[in-house]
């Protein structure tokens, strides 16, 4: 298998901007962090070129081995191409097993074919971060949050359902003042006008109307015609003392 099934050619086009900027945010900084804890761990040089010294996968597959002992149980020789990308291989699977999250780890093309040296770069780093929270000595990397887990006793967790949570509101500091029994009416009162509060329960409340200042003067029983009266139609004395028109009976 040769090496011109695996290498692209230059890149034109929206490709080649991706790349361009895809190497802009790699850091000489970081590179230089990440060589030397790699080869102080490892005890082997990379090389000139820090990518392609790790191409291959060999020094990759030493690296995790040190920070976890029998990680990869075998590390190819890198004689053909399909050896460097299962040396690879390996050591993405191994560092996911060690505790580096799916999203941060870069896929084998991204080093074999120098397609975004940048995701390898974040890799390393998250590596490194990890290590750091197992309690390595890497000079790199921020050292995760443990994780805290809580255990309460049976009894505790039955006690608390019976608690009303904050969720549910509180009654605390509440009363029945002002309350009245369910059906009843509830009056109003208002100081301005100077009346007295009511003492009980016969008293009409504002949310009823009011009859204050009302009378029955005018009314008449129920079923009888109320008759309405205009002086410039109608004769006085043609209505009797009961507000009837008796004009009709008097012609008869």
């Amino acid at each position: 298998m040769s090496n011109a099934n695996f290498n692209r050619g230059p890149a034109y086009g929206l490709s080649a901007e991706v790349k361009n900027k895809l190497a802009q945010k790699y850091d000489p900084q970081r590179e230089r962090e990440l060589r030397a804890w790699i080869e102080g761990a490892t005890g082997r040089r990379i090389g000139d070129n820090f990518m392609d010294g790790l191409k291959d996968g060999v020094i990759l597959c030493e690296l995790i081995n040190k920070l976890q002992p029998g990680s990869v149980q075998k590390v190819n020789d890198p004689v053909q191409n399909w050896h460097k990308l299962e040396n690879i291989g390996n050591f993405l699977r191994a560092i996911t097993r060690y505790g580096v999250k799916p999203h941060d780890i870069f896929e084998a093309n991204d080093l074999f074919e120098n397609t975004n040296h940048t995701q390898v770069q974040s890799t390393l780093i998250a590596l490194a971060s990890q290590a750091k929270t197992k309690g390595n000595n890497v000079g790199l990397g921020v050292k995760y949050a443990e994780k805290q887990q809580r255990r309460f006793h049976p009894e505790k967790l039955r006690e608390g359902r019976n608690i009303i949570g904050l969720q549910m509101g509180t009654n605390k500091f509440a009363s029945q003042q002002g309350m009245t029994a369910y059906g009843t009416r509830r009056h109003l009162y208002d100081p301005k006008l100077g009346t007295d509060q009511p003492l009980d329960q016969a008293t009409i409340s504002l949310q009823m109307g009011t009859n204050k200042g009302a009378s029955q003067q005018g009314m008449t029983v129920y079923g009888l015609p109320r008759q309405v009266y205009d002086p410039k139609y109608c004769d006085a004395g043609l209505l009797g003392l009961d507000g009837l028109d008796h004009s009709l009976y008097n012609s008869q």
